[in-house]
């Protein structure tokens, strides 16, 4: 079970709420999300407004492994407060890399946005080589996830509606596994992805 710091529940509580108002959040599929267990939810990613968003859909506890470039202040504290933590960008950030293995080995909750960066069109792109080795380290359950309707520039809405959704987990396999694996798991993970968002598209 995720431990939390007694300021984490009420300050995630004000932040939904923010966020229901402002972005008119609405989560879907909740009740497919692991509520124990290592588990990496691996998002798509059109704009700075997601890690935050899907930082408080998320029904437990999370870390969020997010761009430096965001910790700026009075962001960077709200960004911290909700768990996120720094990663460099251009090349492999081994403390990053490393502090998101040690959370998964405590059994919790990692978000990791697998395309690197924003998608400058809106539409889904591929996943960074390793995307998934963190998960690899940890048997971790991975949970395809989607965000959409924070394409503010493209939407140009006033009073956005964003959704995020979760697909259904893909048990890690047990035993060895090598990069083959890690490859056809993380194919399999954005077209889950991908399917999420066309159906939420779809609906909306």
């Amino acid at each position: 079970m995720d431990k939390f710091p007694f300021w984490y529940a009420p300050t995630k509580i004000f932040f939904k709420v923010v966020m229901k108002v402002f972005f008119r959040l609405e989560v879907r599929n909740e009740e497919r999300f692991p509520l124990e267990g290592p588990v990496v939810l691996a998002c798509n990613h059109v704009s700075n407004a997601d890690p935050p968003l899907v930082g408080v859909a998320c029904p437990r506890k999370v870390n969020i492994m997010a761009k430096e470039e965001l910790f700026v202040p009075v962001i960077g504290t709200i960004f911290r407060f909700l768990g996120a933590f720094p990663v460099r960008r251009g090349g492999a950030d081994r403390a990053a890399i490393k502090h998101g293995i040690d959370i998964l080995k405590k059994g919790e909750c990692l978000i990791i946005f697998p395309e690197g960066t924003r998608s400058r069109t809106g539409q889904l792109g591929k996943a960074q080589p390793g995307a998934l080795m963190m998960a690899s380290k940890a048997g971790a359950t991975i949970v395809p996830t989607c965000i959409v309707g924070t394409d503010f520039v493209r939407e140009k809405r006033w009073w956005p509606k964003v959704v995020v959704s979760f697909a259904e987990p893909i048990p890690f396999p047990k035993g060895d596994v090598n990069k083959e694996v890690v490859h056809s798991l993380t194919e399999e993970m954005m077209q889950r992805i991908g399917a999420e968002m066309e159906l939420v598209k779809g609906i909306r």
